[in-house]
């Protein structure tokens, strides 16, 4: 029974990452490539990709390569824009695995889109489709790494524009959200904080945009988890 339970979890999960591999394949070898033509090894490229595993921290590690940058510097400012992802942990402290090796996993794989895709899966999903999910984006941006490396590491290619891929990721991701969520008010939440936060402090916009979103996430969850003990007490009192 638990090898059938590991296996339909494997393959829920992969299908729950095609969306996010169509993404991170062609984003990792953008990086692999341009880490590789910056001066670094394709090992360094795979390891970065293997332990480090953030997608906007590690394009930023290119040009602080190419300055020569001390290793302590380039970790302080990797640590500096992987922060936000202690905020995504908050909401899914009931989604992910309670003990052991694999909720340290979870945390450490809790990429945007993984936790893009850990939203819309319903209550009570099972810790193994979580991690193998979590472990397929991985493998998916690693798999894309390792073939951008072997292609910068052989020839000049020009990938101008495949950036865009990013952008439509998460433009797939949330109109996803929304069709499993039948609401709305997601969607609009984020753009209202960031125009608003883009308006007033237009140096801090995405930052203090996500915060909110984060912050109004909590307030709702916790008004939602209020309203369902009162039916509860409700539902029981008619009893």
């Amino acid at each position: 029974m638990p090898e059938v339970r590991e296996g339909s979890a494997f393959a829920a999960a992969f299908k729950d990452s095609i969306p996010v591999f169509m993404g991170y394949v062609p984003l990792g070898i953008v990086f692999g490539f341009l880490f590789v033509q910056a001066g670094g090894s394709w090992e360094m490229a795979a390891l970065a990709s293997l332990i480090v595993y953030g997608g906007a921290s590690q394009y930023m590690m290119i040009p602080m390569l190419v300055a020569s940058m001390p290793v302590a510097a380039i970790a302080l400012a990797t640590l500096v824009i992987n922060l936000r992802h202690v905020f995504y942990g908050i909401s899914l402290l009931t989604k992910i695995p309670q003990h052991g090796w694999k909720r340290w996993y979870i945390v450490f794989a809790l990429t945007d889109e993984t936790f893009s895709l850990l939203t819309i899966l319903p209550e009570g999903t099972h810790a193994a489709r979580v991690v193998w999910l979590a472990f397929l984006n991985h493998m998916w941006w690693l798999l894309g790494t390792v073939i951008g490396a072997a292609i910068g590491a052989q020839a000049q290619t020009d990938l101008v524009g495949i950036d865009f891929v990013l952008t439509a990721l998460f433009a797939m991701l949330a109109a996803e959200q929304w069709r499993a969520r039948v609401s709305a008010w997601p969607l609009v939440a984020a753009l209202v904080s960031f125009a608003l936060a883009r308006w007033l402090w237009p140096d801090y916009a995405l930052a203090v945009s996500m915060a909110f979103c984060v912050a109004a996430g909590f307030v709702w969850a916790v008004k939602r988890r209020k309203d369902a003990c009162v039916r509860g007490d409700a539902a029981g009192g008619a009893q």
